[in-house]
C-alpha cells in the first residue's frame, strides 16, 4: 500500500467517525427520540469501532464490514439515537469496490451482509419496541445502493483495465510482427544477394577466361566478353548497393523487386556469350504469374544455371511446364560429379520453394545433375 492510499483511507475513516459522532450527539441532544441514550464514552468507543477499521478495507474488506456492522448493531441495541449506520454503509461500498482477488466466496459474502442487516434491523426494532418499517426500507435502499455503486465502479475499472491490457497486447503483437517482417525481409535480401552475386561472379570468371584466351586470336570476341563483364558488374553492383542500403536503414525502405521470367532470355544470352550452351523449352500455355512466383522462378533458374555452368560438363537444358495449378521448372546438365550438395545455392532454392508451398528436387544419377522445382500459382505457405 502506498503512502497516498494510506492517507486516503485514514481520511475516510476519520471522516466517517466524525460524522457518526455528530449524528449521535445531535440525536441525544433532542433528536427524534427523547428517551434515547445520550452520547457517552461507550458510544464514542462503539462509533470508533464502527468507523476506524476502514483503515484496513483494502486488505480485508469483508472483515472490515463485519466489524463495523457489529459495532452498529451494538449501538442500536444499547438504545443510542437511531440513524444511518455510516461505517457499515461505507464498508459495504468498499466491499463492492474490492477486486475479485480480495473478496471472499460469494455465498459467504451474501450470508454475512444479510445476517448483519437482519441483526441491525432487529436491534432497532427491539430498541423502539415496534416493527422497524422505516429502518428496514431505509437500510435496504442504503446498503443495497452502496453495494451496487461499489460493484459497478469495480466492473468499470475491470473493463478499462482489460481494454488497456488488450491495447498493450495488440501493440506487443504489432511490434513482434514488425520484427518478424523485418527478419523475413533481411533473409530475402541475403538470399537475393547470394543469388545475384554468385551468378555475376560466375559469368565474370567465364568471360574473363574467354577474353584472356581470345585476346590475340579473336579480338572481337574478346572485346564482347569484356563488354559482358562490364555490363554484369555494373548491374550487380547497383543491386548490391541497393540491398546494402536497405540493410543499413534497418529494413525500413522498399527494395526494388528482382527480375522475373521476363529476364530469362537475357540470362540465357549471357551464358551463351560466355560459351556455355543453354536450351530452353516451354510446355503448356504461358499464363500470368504472381510477382512472388515470378521472382522465385527466375532466381531458381538463375542459381541452377550458375551451378550448371560452374560444375557441369555439357550444355544445360531448361524446361518450363505450365500445368493446371503449378509451374514446374527443370534444369538438367551432364556432370561427372553428380552428387547432391547442400550448399547455399541449394538451400536458398529450397527456402524459396518452401515459402510458396511448393517442392524442390536436386538429384544426380548417371552423370546427370537435375534440379526440378514445382511452384504453385497461388502461394500456399
Amino acid at each position: 500500500m502506498t503512502r497516498t492510499e494510506l492517507l486516503a483511507d485514514a481520511a475516510v475513516a476519520v471522516g466517517v467517525l466524525a460524522l457518526s459522532l455528530v449524528l449521535l450527539a445531535a440525536g441525544g441532544a433532542g433528536g427524534s427520540q427523547a428517551d434515547s441514550r445520550d452520547l457517552d464514552a461507550l458510544g464514542v468507543a462503539l462509533a470508533a469501532l464502527g468507523s476506524l477499521p476502514l483503515l484496513a478495507r483494502r486488505r480485508a474488506p469483508l472483515a472490515v464490514f463485519a466489524v463495523t456492522a457489529g459495532a452498529s448493531v451494538v449501538l442500536a441495541a444499547f438504545d443510542y439515537p437511531p440513524g444511518p449506520p455510516l461505517g457499515p454503509t461505507v464498508a459495504l461500498f468498499f466491499l463492492g469496490l474490492a477486486p475479485a482477488a480480495m473478496r471472499a466466496r460469494p455465498l459467504l459474502t451474501a450470508a454475512t451482509i444479510a445476517g448483519f442487516f437482519a441483526l441491525h434491523v432487529t436491534a432497532v426494532g427491539l430498541a423502539q419496541d415496534e416493527f422497524p418499517v422505516v429502518p428496514l426500507l431505509a437500510g435496504t435502499v442504503l446498503w443495497g445502493g452502496a453495494w451496487v455503486v461499489g460493484d459497478r465502479i469495480r466492473q468499470r475499472r475491470a473493463r478499462i483495465s482489460g481494454l488497456r491490457e488488450r491495447v498493450l497486447r495488440a501493440e506487443r503483437e504489432t511490434e513482434r510482427e514488425r520484427r518478424l517482417a523485418v527478419a523475413e525481409e533481411r533473409t530475402r535480401i541475403a538470399r537475393d544477394l547470394h543469388d545475384s552475386a554468385g551468378h555475376a561472379i560466375n559469368v565474370i570468371l567465364v568471360e574473363a577466361g574467354a577474353a584472356r584466351l581470345l585476346q590475340e586470336q579473336n579480338p572481337t570476341r574478346a572485346r564482347a566478353a569484356l563488354e559482358t563483364i562490364e555490363e554484369v558488374a555494373r548491374e550487380t553492383m547497383g543491386e548490391i548497393d541497393q540491398l546494402v542500403r536497405v540493410l543499413r536503414e534497418d529494413g525500413t525502405s522498399e527494395v526494388e523487386p528482382p527480375p522475373g521470367l521476363a529476364a530469362l532470355d537475357r540470362l540465357v544470352r549471357r551464358h551463351l556469350s560466355s560459351g556455355f550452351q543453354v536450351s530452353v523449352r516451354v510446355d503448356g500455355e504461358r499464363r500470368p504469374l504472381t510477382p512472388t512466383v515470378d521472382r522465385a522462378a527466375y532466381r531458381i533458374l538463375q542459381e541452377a544455371l550458375t551451378n550448371a555452368a560452374r560444375h557441369g560438363e555439357g550444355p544445360a537444358e531448361v524446361e518450363l511446364a505450365y500445368g493446371a495449378d503449378a509451374l514446374t521448372l527443370s534444369v538438367v546438365n551432364p556432370s561427372s560429379s553428380a552428387e547432391v550438395g547442400e550448399g547455399h545455392g541449394i538451400v536458398g532454392m529450397r527456402e524459396r520453394v518452401a515459402l510458396l508451398g511448393g517442392s524442390l528436387e536436386a538429384s544426380g544419377r548417371d552423370d546427370v545433375f537435375q534440379v526440378r522445382a514445382r511452384l504453385p500459382y497461388e502461394a500456399r505457405p
